[in-house]
């Protein structure tokens, strides 16, 4: 009779002691379905211009030169963790040269570029006066590996282009970033016609190259 009781009591312990862990498992379950949900951010964050930047490279024959252009505001829209539509003004009027000084004409080069030269009546580069902004907006964004197929419009000088780049992104509750590998593209077809070999014939080796290399980096926050 006491080995009966005592196999009942060792059966009940051990139907307990399994009851106890699939309710665990199910909790776990559970934990880890929320936490999925979680990731799934949704609204609008608001591009930081601060820590937000374009870094780009022309190219001649004679070598390059790299520098700079700050955005003047943006933001991405986001729906269950995916970027659905985003918008950057790019300001045109903070274009800077970082591989030269003063003394090399620095100053001289960045007005050039931006239109503000001897010659500011000519529409070489990117005529600022006329064109002070230029913008990006997000059409959509591909998952490619560990990275985004980035597509959208690129407006320069009045002119709509698409533009595709590969672009590492990160989306938390808070706080977008979005990084790009470099990338090139076609200038004239914005019309930056200035020292084209594919738009004038006479340039010789006092051409600069037709493709500009950007790399653009944009942080965001709700």
């Amino acid at each position: 009779m006491k080995k009966s009781i005592l196999s009942l009591a060792l059966i009940g312990l051990l139907f307990f002691n399994s009851c106890k862990k699939e309710a665990s498992t199910e909790n776990t379950e559970n934990t880890t379905d929320e936490t999925v949900t979680e990731t799934n951010y949704s609204g609008s964050y608001s591009v930081d211009t601060t820590f937000s930047i374009i870094d780009w490279e022309g190219f001649k024959p004679s070598g390059t030169h790299t520098g700079t252009i700050t955005l003047k505001e943006g933001n991405f829209e986001v729906i269950d963790g995916q970027i659905n539509d985003g918008l950057f003004v790019i300001d045109m009027t903070t274009i800077t040269v970082t591989d030269i000084t003063e003394k090399d004409g620095k100053t001289d080069l960045e007005n050039h570029l931006k239109g503000l030269g001897e010659k500011e009546s000519e529409d070489h580069f990117f005529n600022t006066s006329k064109f002070p902004t230029s913008t990006f907006k997000i059409s959509s964004t591909t998952p490619e590996g560990d990275k985004y197929m980035v597509n959208g419009i690129l407006t320069i000088k009045g002119i709509e282009n698409e533009v595709h780049f590969p672009a590492k992104i990160s989306i938390s509750e808070n706080e977008i970033s979005l990084i790009s590998d470099s990338f090139k593209i076609d200038r004239t077809k914005w019309g930056v016609n200035y020292a084209s070999k594919s738009v004038f014939d006479d340039l010789k080796d006092k051409f600069v190259n037709d493709e500009i290399e950007l790399t653009v980096k944009v942080k965001a926050t709700k």
